[in-house]
């Protein structure tokens, strides 16, 4: 390269010097240099520039791992701006310097129907209670993760958004609520909260402007999900047993991705094409005419947008209300105008698209005009079911199909029906990695563990145990697990088997409630051992729940009160304490659904 008077700033003799200097620089040399003179003159900018505090703290509350992602992400956007950014989860967060921060940012999911994640709890209590502070200097945002197929839509985010501003806080910028696809309305509100960043800061000149909204690490994301090859795809039931468990093995050669027990797998599924056809029956527009379908433009034949891209399954009140103002049908304006919430719930539960356009269609003048109401098929997450360690560049996953009857028509669940009908040996299935810091094998493999998982729910502690058998760990495990039978249902029986005899796993509770004639289930196998896990707890044991949260996950909340009461001779507040304690200090970690 040669430098010209014609075209650079230079004088001659500059040129001159400059042009014998730069061949001679080692490509280390000229980076170096590059670097150098740039730091020069940004520090000739920032002594312009009055230095003020540019502290940003982000707390997440998140269960399955969607909050705390972008936490992370955004986290790494407001650095790029040059601000000093504290992530933290809710759970680590210390009610006495609540009054310290002055600009805060919350990203919480919500869980079950309308509660905080478990990492949540507390400083959602604390928040909520007499002893929060007043908090007139502080500036926040929310962002509320949620699912609008519930009740209770990102009711925790809600929450927080009006206690902050009774206890004194000013809005950054307002709180948005996102469905399950939230990628888009994420995406809008940090650069929301950036501009009002921006505008309330007016000594600060955001210097990089290159940061955005979207952080990657790897090739394939949620948003950018990889072709997993199946490689094998078996019912884990016994012949005449009443449920089907899918086992899943996936190929993840040259994808680049990688988990750890605890994580879990996101699949994009496709309808079931004879409930796409019966739709289509129902409806008066041309199948193969083009829709477009997202804010990039995209198009799709109408038919294929049914299948693969809409959600045509869960009927939801904010969809309801949408189609609404589509319609001019006048027994679908009362329903969703009714007083009595509980007649819309009733009509919701159980019933699809098609049941709605029998009953109340169809709507909407185009084909076009009729999809714009619809969101797009949410990924469905599965906990992962096996160790990388074990298993090099392949997943493992355990799916129960979901099969019902409802208002006169067979139901089934659009993923695990996908995957158990339609999904062959060599197809592939769009997936993605959904990282869980909440349910992690203790850092020491010394520490011993239990864990409670009937059902599905044993998927997770195959990978652990598969993980602490590859790693050599020393630590004591503990399995509860429990089905319907054990002749037909007892998932991995073989497998468990062996790693009690190899002393990978150390003991092993078996319920299955329909061999006897009163219902036995995990939590009274635990209470009929409540002595003995009492000392586990007190030698430091990790306790992990994985499976339905409504039933199983309180009822054994319920019993490891109950547990910790006895044993420990403690009040039933104390014991409540004990286990809330053992929360916080991630010892008692849970992944329901």
């Amino acid at each position: 390269m040669q430098f010209t008077v014609v075209n650079s700033p230079f004088n001659q003799e500059q040129v001159d010097l400059l042009n014998r200097l730069l061949p001679a620089l080692s490509e280390g040399q000229k980076a170096w240099l590059s670097g150098y003179l740039a730091a020069a003159q940004f520090a000739g900018l920032e002594s312009a520039i009055p230095q003020i505090a540019k502290e940003i703290t982000i707390i997440y509350g998140s269960q399955t791992g969607n909050a705390q992602g972008l936490a992370k992400q955004f986290g790494k956007v407001l650095v790029g701006d040059g601000y000093h950014v504290n992530i933290s989860s809710m759970n680590d967060v210390k009610p006495n310097n609540l009054k310290k921060i002055q600009n805060l940012l919350i990203i919480t999911s919500t869980h079950g129907e309308g509660e905080p994640p478990d990492n949540a709890l507390s400083f959602h209590e604390f928040l909520h209670g007499k002893r929060a502070p007043r908090l007139d200097d502080l500036h926040f945002s929310v962002l509320s993760l949620g699912d609008s197929s519930y009740e209770f839509f990102c009711q925790t985010g809600k929450e927080f958004d009006v206690r902050l501003e009774e206890l004194g806080g000013k809005r950054l910028y307002a709180r948005v609520d996102c469905d399950l696809d939230y990628d888009d309305p994420a995406s809008e509100w940090i650069a929301g909260v950036r501009l009002s960043l921006k505008e309330n800061d007016s000594e600060y000149a955001v210097h990089t402007a290159a940061a955005t909204a979207e952080v990657i690490d790897v090739a394939y994301s949620r948003t950018s999900p990889y072709q997993a090859e199946v490689l094998e795809n078996i019912n884990l039931n016994g012949r005449g047993s009443n449920k089907e468990t899918r086992h899943l093995e996936l190929l993840l050669e040259g994808s680049g991705l990688t988990y750890e027990p605890g994580d879990s797998i996101g699949i994009y599924p496709k309808n079931n094409p004879v409930l796409v056809e019966q739709l289509i029956e129902e409806l008066i527009w041309d199948p193969e005419a083009l829709v477009t379908v997202n804010k990039d433009g995209d198009v799709l034949p109408f038919r294929e947008a049914l299948f693969s891209y809409y959600e045509i399954t869960v009927l939801t009140k904010q969809l309801l209300e949408k189609i609404a103002q589509l319609s001019e049908n006048a027994n679908l304006r009362e329903l969703v105008s009714s007083p009595n919430s509980a007649e819309l719930k009733e009509y919701l539960g159980g019933r699809d698209l098609l049941d709605l356009v029998r009953d109340y269609g169809p709507w909407g003048k185009s084909a076009q005009e009729f999809v714009s109401v619809l969101r797009k098929i949410p990924a469905r997450l599965y906990s992962i079911a096996s160790s990388s360690l074990a298993n090099p560049e392949e997943v493992h996953l355990t799916i129960g199909t979901v099969r019902y009857d409802a208002h006169g028509r067979e139901r089934e669940g659009v993923c695990s029906t996908y995957c158990a009908d339609r999904v062959q040996l060599g197809d592939t299935l769009n997936i993605y990695i959904q990282h869980n810091e909440n349910f992690k094998l203790p850092s020491n493999p010394n520490t011993p563990i239990i864990m409670i998982g009937p059902g599905t729910g044993v998927a997770p502690f195959r990978a652990f145990m598969q993980e602490r058998e590859e790693l050599g760990a020393k630590g004591k495990s503990w399995l509860f697990f429990g089905d319907r039978h054990f002749v037909t249902d007892f998932l991995y029986q073989i497998e468990w088997q062996k790693l009690l005899k190899s002393g990978v796993l150390t003991k092993m509770d078996i319920a299955f409630s329909r061999d006897t004639e009163k219902k036995v289930y995990v939590q009274h196998r635990m209470l009929e051992h409540s002595k003995e896990l009492f000392e586990w707890l007190e030698e430091g044991a990790v306790v992990y729940i994985c499976g339905d949260e409504k039933n199983m996950a309180r009822d054994v909340h319920s019993a490891l009160i109950d547990i910790i009461e006895r044993e420990g001779g403690m009040s039933r507040e104390e014991a409540a304490g004990y286990l809330t304690s053992m929360q916080q200090h991630k010892r008692y970690q849970r992944d329901v659904y």
